[in-house]
């Protein structure tokens, strides 16, 4: 009986332990409750690394070692996918063809037959009449190597440049930081759904418009990859043959006869032209005195029209 007793009060001072534990809880998650805009704030102002962590989390472990797309459901029990390749293919062709506007137009079929469009087409002429047209061509990475060998093939192949830059890394990294991003905006239009204060709200959609920009800025370098990686860059130089001048036929015939004489007349009048206006200043002043010294002798006597010498 004395046993008895002395358990029935260690088991009411355990239920009385545990009840103020209780309570003392729920005391607790009702003060955090009240507080809640002053949190919000804090949270709006510096995000904690426990909360990245947990986004990352939350988007899928798989990101940082497959270099899949955050939110890509894969079914229970299908076959690991394999990263592709994140690689910018770039190339440079410049070829020397018969017919540039022929081989154009073979270049522009080969790569709509892909898959693919043209960027961008300069076309111009040298002094020897020589055309030349530079066009940039984006095809598909999977028909990359059929391009370049259809370009090649449509002349003789003066240069070829070819480049490949693994970005894997810098996909992989814009892929995670757009999945945190994006749980970040989300917990801040959450924060604003719970927010009471006018202050608060104000607070927070500055921190919201903050992090939306950032987000956009991600999303558009996100972009920017994924088209660089799925589609290659050919840079095509067109040039012509250079056409060889006909030999002169040595010879003359009735027109070049005749533009040859021509040619002499107007050489011969314009020499003679020279010839006189050199001459001229100094006939002027000769004339004068001619006619002075005509006139001085004519005024002598014994030399009168009607006298003769032996007179």
């Amino acid at each position: 009986m004395r046993t008895r007793r002395s358990v029935r009060p260690a088991r009411a001072l355990s239920g009385l332990l545990l009840a103020a534990a209780v309570a003392l809880t729920g005391c607790g998650a009702g003060g955090d409750s009240g507080d809640a805009p002053s949190s919000m704030k804090d949270a709006a102002a510096a995000p904690g690394e426990a909360d990245g962590a947990k986004a990352d989390a939350k988007e899928g472990t798989g990101t940082t070692a497959s270099g899949a797309r955050p939110g890509a459901a894969s079914g229970a029990g299908s076959a690991p996918k394999f990263p592709v390749d994140h690689v910018i293919r770039t190339a440079t062709l410049t070829v020397q063809v018969k017919e540039v506007s022929k081989a154009l137009d073979t270049a522009r079929t080969a790569t709509e037959n892909a898959g693919g469009y043209i960027g961008d087409e300069t076309t111009t002429r040298d002094v020897d009449s020589t055309e030349q047209t530079r066009v940039v061509l984006r095809v598909p990475v999977e028909k990359y190597d059929d391009v370049l060998t259809a370009l090649q093939g449509t002349g003789r192949l003066m240069e070829r440049t070819a480049k490949a830059q693994d970005v894997g890394d810098q996909v992989v990294d814009v892929d995670s930081r757009v999945a945190s991003q994006r749980a970040s905006v989300a917990r801040v239009r959450a924060l604003m759904d719970r927010a009471a204060k006018l202050t608060d709200v104000v607070a927070l959609e500055g921190e919201l418009s903050r992090r939306e920009a950032d987000l956009e800025a991600l999303l558009a370098r996100q972009a920017s990859l994924k088209d660089r990686t799925s589609m290659a860059t050919v840079t095509l130089t067109l040039t012509g043959t250079p056409v060889e001048k006909a030999a002169e036929d040595d010879d003359p015939g009735f027109l070049d006869a005749l533009a040859g004489g021509w040619h002499a007349l107007v050489t011969t009048l314009r020499w003679a032209a020279v010839a006189i206006g050199a001459v001229l200043p100094f006939a002027v002043p000769a004339l004068v005195i001619l006619l002075v010294w005509r006139r001085l002798l004519r005024g002598r006597p014994g030399t009168g029209p009607g006298e003769s010498a032996g007179d």
